[in-house]
């Protein structure tokens, strides 16, 4: 893996809850179109240097876009990471309007038929299948028909994860670190939300990283509100920060996450080769050397201390979870 990943959330379907997005898609969302943007988008992080790639099955048609790159481009297993996940059906049928966008569904059943979905399409190149966004309410972590059938995903050579989600994450993760299938834990890697207005889940993420896990941060800017177009009354502190070092907001908010300790891989969710350009930057102004991904992030960079100060951007965890759920889709 590379310290940053390309996420394809908001690329393998026409609707997502990004702020900006139609400014950034614009209106046609016909699925050749986006199979060629997501094309487009892996192209550019592959020359970038970017080596993991994450999708789901309910994103749509990622899964789908990300198997027909890889064919066109004849990159064999092993060249880059996959990780996918299972847990949510897409019912958005490609529609903009589509009043229930995805469906979860955590039971047994689900899993062997999304399972045998994702390797129809990925085979060899999935390197690591999540559960998709457990919480306290899903009862996954306490089902233990699904923790064996998970379990017995690591005989096959594929990494078996999770991803977190809502103002619970961090109760989720530690018992996540509880689980024992006959003596062992299946899981070997967390995926959170982290961010500089949520970050509640960073105790737990650190405890999981101690315990040998992979640490992977999405959402790190907040579906769009950590960004200048945005101009979030709650990203002021950020923005002032981002005057200051002649950036953008967005870099100051990618850059906040790689600087963590714990952090292994950070997500891009860009659209388009300049958004993912912006991102990279932020490597630059994180890393304790010029270049873009092959060096760790320094706690002790500039920006780390400054990321160290926006500690008060952060909001009470319930209520940037109300204000999330409610981002529209389009």
């Amino acid at each position: 893996m590379t310290p940053v990943g390309l996420g394809l959330a908001a690329l393998g379907r026409p609707a997502y809850i990004n702020v900006g997005r139609p400014a950034e898609l614009g209106p046609d969302r016909d699925v050749a179109i986006m199979e060629q943007r997501s094309h487009r988008m892996l192209d550019a992080a592959y020359a970038a240097g970017i080596r993991y790639v994450d999708v789901a099955r309910s994103y749509g048609r990622a899964e789908e876009f990300l198997a027909s790159w890889l064919d066109a481009r004849d990159i064999g297993p092993g060249a880059i990471t996959v990780g996918s996940k299972w847990g949510y059906r897409y019912t958005g049928d490609w529609r903009m309007d589509g009043a229930v966008q995805e469906v979860k569904d955590h039971s047994l059943a689900m899993f062997h038929r999304q399972y045998a979905e994702t390797t129809a399409l990925l085979g060899t190149h999935l390197g690591l299948y999540q559960v998709h966004s457990a919480t306290p309410e899903s009862g996954v972590l306490d089902d233990r028909a699904v923790l064996g059938a998970l379990a017995g995903l690591r005989h096959t050579g594929v990494a078996v994860g999770l991803t977190v989600s809502g103002p619970h994450q961090a109760d989720v993760v530690r018992r996540a670190l509880e689980v024992d299938v006959d003596g062992a834990n299946p899981f070997s890697t967390v995926q959170a939300t982290w961010n500089l207005l949520e970050p509640s889940a960073g105790a737990a993420l650190a405890a999981a990283h101690e315990r040998g896990w992979g640490v992977i941060v999405k959402e790190v800017l907040a579906n769009g509100r950590l960004t200048d177009a945005a101009h979030d009354p709650a990203a002021g502190p950020g923005a002032r920060v981002a005057e200051r070092r002649r950036a953008s907001l967005e870099q100051v908010a990618f850059a906040a996450a790689l600087v963590q300790p714990w952090a292994d891989v950070v997500l891009s969710g860009a659209v388009d080769p300049g958004q993912l350009d912006t991102d990279l930057r932020a490597v630059e102004e994180a890393s304790p050397h010029p270049s873009a991904l092959g060096s760790a992030p320094a706690e002790d960079s500039p920006l780390a201390q400054e990321a160290a100060g926006l500690a008060a951007m952060a909001e009470p965890p319930g209520v940037y979870w109300q204000r999330r759920s409610g981002l529209p889709w389009h």
